[in-house]
């Protein structure tokens, strides 16, 4: 088979794995459910709420296998936010149950294929690489047998009272310039300082946090920081997708502290509908951007060490 012919047919199979993946977004948003906003702390949701993470690994999902993993969650009613491949529950003495049906995640990396390296070295260009994603096939620990208990184990949520005093502390320890006061919330690029009105402007005061940490997911765009676009006027295909990116960011963000994540701008849903039509590959992109914006605010969480002190201080 010749290169070409091999490399359209990976073109293909990218492209198909894009279009599924946006197929299903989009269906989502149009049934008017927002897959980073699932039904948490409903009766249609057995799992605690919190960020997918790899049973064997502990290492968080990222990007777009979130909102997969989440919906699955969802879908198939699972306790626990743990997820291994048939392999690694085999090698920790488990097998996954017979007839059950996997999920299917993503991996994205990029590649330099040989050719380009040599025609890079003869120029003194710098090599292309060519981005992928390739499948494969996760199970939920709910649907395994014989795994050790430490592994099956449900991660315990943080409890309710420390919540917000979590979240305030996070706040605080980005660093940014944020400003409480005014009528309205917004990321000031310019001037780089995030603007919230006060809590009491807010029914329940947890909205104030979940306001906070959008506005936050934009400010982690700055030049100095992730370096995102920010320059879309407001109804712009890029105003959408910075939108689209600090939407997913926040309930990342939120899900990570035990706060259930809300649609801070509903009113944008169809403008993410049109971005997502136009490009395939547009929700993969805004996931892994947000969840780029989310790992870097959650780098500032203080250690339980640094809260207390923190506490201390205060009540000094």
């Amino acid at each position: 088979m010749s290169r070409t012919t091999t490399q359209d047919r990976a073109d293909e199979g990218r492209a198909n794995l894009y279009s599924e993946i946006t197929d299903k977004i989009i269906a989502e948003l149009e049934a008017g459910r927002v897959p980073w906003v699932q039904p948490w702390g409903t009766a249609s949701a057995n799992a605690s709420l919190a960020l997918p993470r790899n049973a064997t690994t502990k290492r968080r999902y990222s990007g777009i296998n979130i909102l997969i993993l989440w919906g699955a969650v969802i879908e198939g009613g699972f306790s626990g936010q743990s997820w291994l491949t048939f392999r690694q529950a085999l090698s920790l003495g488990g097998h996954v149950r017979k007839g059950e049906r996997g999920t299917t995640v993503v991996y994205a990396d990029r590649f330099t294929p040989e050719d380009e390296r040599r025609r890079a070295a003869e120029t003194g260009e710098e090599a292309g690489a060519i981005p992928f994603l390739k499948r494969f096939t996760v199970f939920n620990t709910d649907q395994c047998e014989g795994l050790p208990e430490d592994v099956a184990a449900v991660v315990i949520p943080p409890p309710p009272g420390q919540i917000e005093p979590q979240a305030e502390a996070l706040i605080v320890a980005t660093g940014a310039d944020f400003r409480i006061g005014g009528p309205r919330a917004y990321y000031n690029p310019t001037g780089d300082f995030v603007q919230v009105p006060p809590p009491a402007a807010y029914f329940e005061p947890i909205n104030w946090h979940r306001t906070a940490f959008h506005e936050l997911g934009h400010w982690t765009g700055h030049s100095s920081r992730l370096n995102r676009h920010h320059s879309g006027l407001r109804g712009s295909k890029p105003y959408a997708r910075e939108e689209l990116v600090a939407e997913i960011a926040g309930a990342f963000v939120c899900a990570s502290l035990g706060i259930v994540p809300t649609v801070r701008h509903a009113d944008y849903i169809g403008s993410w509908l049109d971005v997502l039509r136009e490009d395939n590959r547009a929700v993969v992109r805004a996931a892994s951007a947000a969840s780029k914006a989310a790992d870097f605010l959650l780098a500032f969480t203080p250690s339980a060490t640094d809260a207390g002190t923190e506490k201390r201080e205060q009540a000094a």
